[in-house]
């Protein structure tokens, strides 16, 4: 068993937390909010400390799930972040969806005092992290990654090592942008089955069985034809892992030309109020534009 920090107590970061210690693991969270932080420990014991440097004090690994690239140097560099208490040897972790840069500049600046990185993204959404069903996207070097892989199993279905420091976020690119698309073509598809007279759930029940199925088909479908979007991953963070994989593509030379459309559509949700909304509520933008006079 190993002694752990976890930064950052959001929808994604307090499931992960809980599962650490479920597997036995001695863990100290740090939430920039300390009510619930304080939760957190009266719900699934173990401590709660008042900056990330003291929660990473005397810790093996020390896990991060905050918001972007901002969020993520807050709780890592300086006097109280989270480097200034780990020691040689042990390894930080970051599960936030951020960019591959930040990924690397803080992997840099961890290997000056002696401390690996990866970076780590996750995909499967609050369900997964619930249910420690995650899909974890890392980058780093094979040794950091095997001696944190087994405690990331803890909430996770599967893990790959797909490449130096920055992969795990490159890879974390490529399954939005693949998201995104999928979801678009869903909504078309849903809205003209409406449209068209058919019973759109039943429709859905059936083209998941074949070459049309999909995640988001088989798990979005029903809430999607009922207008149902109080779940799930928000819009507005959506926007933002599709910001970073379209700038990273214009880093390297390559049109996105779906994701760059859908990230439109995106925001024409979140005029309709829909920042929070799950990510399945593009249905509701084409909703929007049929009521429209021509």
């Amino acid at each position: 068993m190993a002694k752990v920090a976890f930064i950052g107590l959001g929808v994604m970061g307090y499931p992960m937390a809980g599962h650490l210690v479920q597997a036995g693991h001695t863990v100290t969270v740090y939430n920039r909010t300390a009510t619930k932080a304080a939760a957190w420990v009266a719900e699934h014991g173990g401590a709660s400390a008042e900056t990330p440097r003291q929660a990473a004090q005397d810790c093996d690994l020390v896990f991060a799930c905050v918001g972007n690239d901002a969020d993520l140097r807050s709780v890592v560099l300086g006097d109280d972040g989270a480097l200034a208490g780990m020691g040689d040897g042990t390894i930080f972790v970051d599960h936030t969806t951020a960019s591959a840069t930040v990924a690397r500049e803080l992997a840099a600046v961890a290997a000056e005092h002696g401390i690996g990185f990866v970076d780590a993204p996750v995909s499967g959404g609050q369900a997964g992290a619930q249910n420690g069903q995650l899909a974890v996207m890392c980058g780093g070097s094979e040794a950091d990654f095997n001696r944190a892989a087994p405690i990331m199993d803890c909430y996770a279905k599967a893990t790959e090592l797909f490449g130096p420091v920055g992969s795990g976020q490159l890879t974390k690119m490529v399954n939005q942008v693949c998201i995104a698309g999928i979801v678009q073509g869903i909504s078309e598809g849903l809205f003209f089955a409406t449209e068209a007279g058919l019973d759109a759930k039943k429709v859905a029940a059936l083209v998941a069985q074949g070459a049309g199925g999909s995640w988001q088909l088989a798990n979005r479908a029903d809430t999607m034809v009922d207008g149902a979007f109080e779940h799930g991953f928000a819009v507005d963070w959506m926007r933002k892992d599709l910001g970073i994989a379209l700038d990273q593509a214009r880093e390297v030379g390559v049109s996105l030309p779906v994701a760059a459309l859908v990230d439109q559509f995106y925001g024409d949700v979140q005029s309709l109020g829909g920042g929070r909304w799950d990510t399945s509520s593009l249905i509701q933008r084409l909703r929007a534009l049929k009521k429209q006079p021509v």
